[in-house]
């Protein structure tokens, strides 16, 4: 009963991460969205993104197997604060006016170059959830899903709304990657 509530919260903690993760694609596909897109692209760009938030996170989780076996007793610390640094620099760029140049989201290196920047987060989650010896498997699939889902949703949504609710979104998960990252080191 007991591995059973294990397994059940790490679960949803995985899911609730991966969220939060998708919610960078999510914010971004709404701004990319607005400047308009075919669904030909939306559905090309959201399988790279899954892809890429599948690669990244997998990375991560080898990296942080390596650096857990180096720190040792440090590692609740050492991750926890990745995830509280992560959490704070989302918040921090959701409300940073962004005045930067478009690459071309229609070309293959758009596409690819969108897709690894809203992945680069999950690669630092990655490397926490490593040094906690998570479940493999359940873990990049959860974070492939809901980053591939949250980006459809958000360049679909992009076609509809204003830009402001992009923003909020991004925070939000940031917000949520801090609390988990307080809760590890509590």
């Amino acid at each position: 009963m007991l591995e059973t509530s294990a397994g059940l919260g790490q679960l949803i903690t995985i899911l609730i991460m991966a969220t939060a993760l998708g919610m960078d694609a999510f914010s971004l596909g709404i701004g990319i969205g607005m400047k308009g897109i075919r669904l030909l692209h939306v559905l090309r760009i959201s399988v790279l993104i899954g892809f890429f938030h599948i690669l990244m996170p997998l990375l991560g989780i080898f990296t942080g197997q390596y650096m857990s076996s180096l720190l040792g007793q440090v590692t609740n610390y050492a991750a926890g604060g990745l995830l509280i640094l992560l959490g704070a620099h989302m918040v921090f760029n959701s409300f940073k006016a962004r005045e930067t140049r478009m690459i071309d989201h229609r070309s293959l290196l758009g596409m690819l170059l969108f897709s690894l920047s809203v992945s680069i987060d999950s690669f630092s989650v990655g490397v926490s959830l490593g040094m906690f010896r998570s479940d493999l498997l359940l873990t990049v699939l959860a974070f492939g899903i809901c980053g591939g889902a949250l980006s459809v949703m958000g360049l679909l949504l992009g076609r509809r709304v204003s830009r402001n609710l992009g923003e909020f979104g991004e925070a939000l998960g940031g917000v949520i990657l801090m609390a988990f990252g307080l809760a590890f080191i509590f």
